[in-house]
């Protein structure tokens, strides 16, 4: 339970560099302190997290713009799952790893949601540094990383040319190749397969909902990275039970 408490902590602060990230990546601008994003004002360290600056009145000081919602969502977010990670994951060196992991997931769900795009940015620096991290990692080695990542990236790159094939240009973007890349990197040739396959599964759903409900027509697009990620994460968290389980019915 201390180790979740302190991992709670540690999740908001990552959560506020998920913030600024999110808000400094896309407009292609190195990433610099918390800031307004309309004025460019710069906080003051009391003001660094969202969750402090509402408690301290909720707008920038030179503009009056209000701190988002979705910057406090990302911070308490953040850091309940990164307070459930200890529960599941174990030793520490994987637990701090693939909390580094589940931050960079959660990057890549707020960009891809709010601009449609999946940075390479993001995703290319992200994997080489987990077949580096791969290393130390029980549940993985340098190996299974690289096959899991030129397996993840010869996958969806068939089903990117499939969706451009069968739809047009936009069914799914090359983000979308590079993200599975980086998640095989992080997984492993044992447990990719099994997020892409729950991402892909979790999007058609979300598709036949939004048809019936009538929020999205046939032909409509949806950001696809955020299910790949939501797929990823769980495999992070409960991904050698669901791969042992399957492997020894």
């Amino acid at each position: 339970m201390i180790l979740s408490g302190v991992f709670l902590l540690i999740g908001i602060l990552v959560g506020g560099l998920i913030n600024v990230l999110a808000d400094d990546l896309p407009a292609r601008e190195r990433p610099r302190i918390p800031h307004c994003p309309r004025c460019g004002y710069v906080n003051g360290p009391t003001r660094w997290l969202a969750l402090s600056r509402r408690l301290l009145g909720g707008k920038c000081l030179d503009c009056g713009l209000s701190t988002r919602n979705r910057a406090i969502f990302v911070e308490i977010g953040t850091g309940l799952l990164f307070a459930v990670l200890p529960l599941f994951i174990e030793p520490i060196a994987d637990l701090v790893i693939y909390s580094a992991y589940v931050g960079v997931l959660i990057l890549v769900i707020v960009i891809d949601l709010e601009h449609r795009l999946i940075l390479h940015a993001v995703t290319l620096p992200t994997t080489i540094c987990a077949l580096i991290a791969s290393v130390p990692l029980t549940d993985n080695n340098p190996l299974l990383a690289v096959t899991g990542a030129v397996a993840g990236f010869l996958f969806f790159l068939v089903l990117f040319f499939l969706g451009q094939r069968l739809f047009g240009p936009g069914a799914l973007g090359f983000g979308d190749v590079t993200l599975s890349m980086t998640m095989g990197a992080m997984l492993g040739l044992q447990r990719v397969f099994f997020a892409l396959i729950l991402g892909i599964f979790l999007a058609g759903l979300w598709a036949i909902v939004t048809l019936i409900s009538g929020r999205m027509k046939l032909r409509g697009y949806f950001a696809y990275g955020p299910f790949l990620a939501i797929g990823g994460i769980v495999m992070i968290i409960w991904g050698n039970e669901i791969y042992n389980w399957i492997s020894n019915p």
